[in-house]
C-alpha cells in the first residue's frame, strides 16, 4: 500500500517545543473517547517516541498536522499509540505516512512485533494488522509486564482495572 501523503508534509522526529501542538491533535479524539489524553508532563516524557507530521505548504509550512508514538514494550515488542491527524487534514495519508514511519522505526529497534489498541481496525488492518485475542507473550514475560504502571501496558496485558478506557477498542498485532 502506498503511504505517500496526498499533501505536502514532513516527518520528523518530534521535539519539546511540538508537545502543545502534540496535545491540541489529540484533544478532539480524546474528548470523543478515541483517545487517552495525558497531562502535559506526560507528553515532555515521552518526545522521543513520537514523529510529527508538518505541512510544507506556503501557509500552513510548519504546522503540526500529525503526531504518532512508538512505545517500547519488551525486547520485541511496541506499541502505536497517539497516531491523531489533525481534523483539516485527515483522507490526506498522513495517517498513513506516520504509521508507515514508526513501523520503520519499529524495524530499526529490531523489533518483531507491533501492538495497537484501537477503533480504527480497517485502517491498521490496511497496514497488516490483525485483530488478536488474549496477550501473546510468555508466562514469564506476562509476569514482567505485570510489573509496569504504564496504561498501555496494562491495556495490552487487557488487564480490568483500564477496561473503562478500552471498552469498544480493538487490539491488533503486527508481526515485522
Amino acid at each position: 500500500m502506498p503511504t505517500e501523503p496526498q499533501d505536502p508534509i514532513a516527518l520528523r522526529p518530534a521535539l519539546p517545543a511540538d508537545m502543545r501542538a502534540v496535545r491540541g491533535l489529540v484533544e478532539p479524539y480524546a474528548e470523543r473517547r478515541i483517545l487517552l489524553d495525558k497531562e502535559m508532563v506526560g507528553y515532555y516524557e515521552a518526545v522521543q517516541e513520537f514523529v510529527v507530521a508538518t505541512s510544507t505548504d506556503g501557509g500552513t509550512a510548519g504546522d503540526v498536522v500529525g503526531c504518532g508514538a512508538l512505545h517500547v514494550m519488551w525486547e520485541d515488542l511496541a506499541e502505536v499509540r497517539t497516531l491523531a491527524v489533525d481534523p483539516a487534514w485527515r483522507g490526506r495519508r498522513v495517517g498513513h505516512a506516520l504509521l508507515a514511519a514508526l513501523v520503520e522505526r519499529a524495524r530499526g529497534l529490531g523489533l518483531r512485533r507491533v501492538f495497537c489498541l484501537t477503533f480504527e481496525v480497517p485502517f491498521f488492518a490496511a497496514h497488516g494488522f490483525r485483530e488478536i485475542d488474549g496477550t501473546p507473550v510468555t508466562a514469564d514475560v506476562y509476569a514482567e509486564l505485570l510489573r509496569s504502571h504504564d496504561d498501555g501496558v496494562a491495556e495490552f496485558l487487557d488487564l480490568a482495572h483500564v477496561k473503562p478506557n478500552t471498552l469498544g477498542n480493538t487490539r491488533m498485532l503486527l508481526d515485522l
